[in-house]
């Protein structure tokens, strides 16, 4: 839905003339609401009956839309802040300071909750990752997410004790601050298919007392009913990958309480950009413009 706009009437410097500003309904709600707030808020939604999906925008822009589409809470994609700043989506792309000004930017275009992806705390120690939850808070983040994922090709996945430190680690920093914390065990990512190892992993993490968990990329739904059954704390699901075509009610069915999209939107923008791209190229037509958004949609999305 796009939202509808209202009128603001405000004098200028010309005596007996007003002018009009258009505004959107988004600009004249009530007032931001507080990080502390937004928290609860996050929380809850965790806590109620069912599953609720958590999409992926990648700067204020897109946050902005997806807000005024109606979702409740959104979180951050590093490919998507990756690629939109000519980056690969790696260990050498972003750094914490752009991968948190990024999500900022966010947090300050919507009322909604943020949550955001953390990497891997951006440090090997836990006390990096401690910190870099510190910073996230600090910014208005609700939530984050810690992966176990080194950066390192060699040895891809941190050796199981130091992982579960690294979480622990973060789970104190987010006591602290009001944080709904999020931990990640990255094996399907990085070739290591071992059901077996990811849910022992995400049962640590659970108790060491990580408020929701998530493997990306586990794969099919026996083994999603499998993870969600064997742990304690709510589960976020990946959707958006090849093949992976789960409704959120199957997928609440399963025992999913959250279900993100990683950096499907970002690259699903991109496809029709490229396709667009190509058009022009190749035939020197350009049909793809029918199935642009309008501008004066766009607009109405924004401030």
């Amino acid at each position: 839905m796009v939202p509808v706009l209202g009128f603001e009437v405000g004098k200028i410097p010309v005596p007996g003339i007003v002018k009009l500003k258009i505004v959107s309904t988004m600009e004249a709600r009530i007032p931001m609401a507080t990080r502390d707030q937004k928290y609860e808020t996050f929380r809850a939604l965790h806590e109620r009956a069912g599953a609720f999906v958590i999409p992926n925008p990648w700067d204020a822009g897109t946050a902005r839309i997806l807000t005024a589409l109606g979702f409740e809470a959104l979180a951050t994609t590093s490919g998507g802040a990756a690629f939109a700043a000519g980056l690969r989506d790696s260990p050498d792309g972003l750094t914490r300071d752009q991968i948190l000004a990024n999500a900022k930017e966010m947090v300050e275009a919507t009322e909604l909750p943020v949550s955001a992806d953390l990497e891997n705390g951006f440090g090997h120690s836990p006390e990096a990752c401690a910190e870099t939850i510190r910073m996230a808070a600090k910014i208005g983040l609700a939530g984050g997410s810690i992966e176990d994922a080194s950066g390192d090709g060699k040895n891809p996945i941190y050796e199981f004790g130091l992982a579960v430190e690294r979480v622990a680690a973060a789970v104190k920093a987010a006591r602290e601050c009001k944080f709904v914390l999020t931990a990640r065990a990255e094996n399907f990512l990085h070739g290591r298919e071992d059901l077996d190892d990811t849910i022992r992993r995400l049962q640590a993490f659970a108790e060491a007392g990580a408020d929701v968990v998530y493997a990306p990329a586990i794969p099919g739904m026996e083994a999603i009913r499998r993870v969600c059954a064997s742990v304690s704390k709510p589960v976020n699901v990946l959707m958006g990958l090849k093949g992976a075509t789960f409704s959120v009610e199957e997928l609440a069915a399963a025992g999913a309480k959250r279900i993100s999209v990683g950096g499907s939107l970002a690259r699903a923008a991109l496809g029709a950009f490229v396709r667009a791209a190509r058009e022009m190229k190749e035939k020197g037509t350009f049909s793809y413009a029918a199935e642009a958004i309008s501008h004066a949609e766009v607009s109405g999305y924004m401030r």
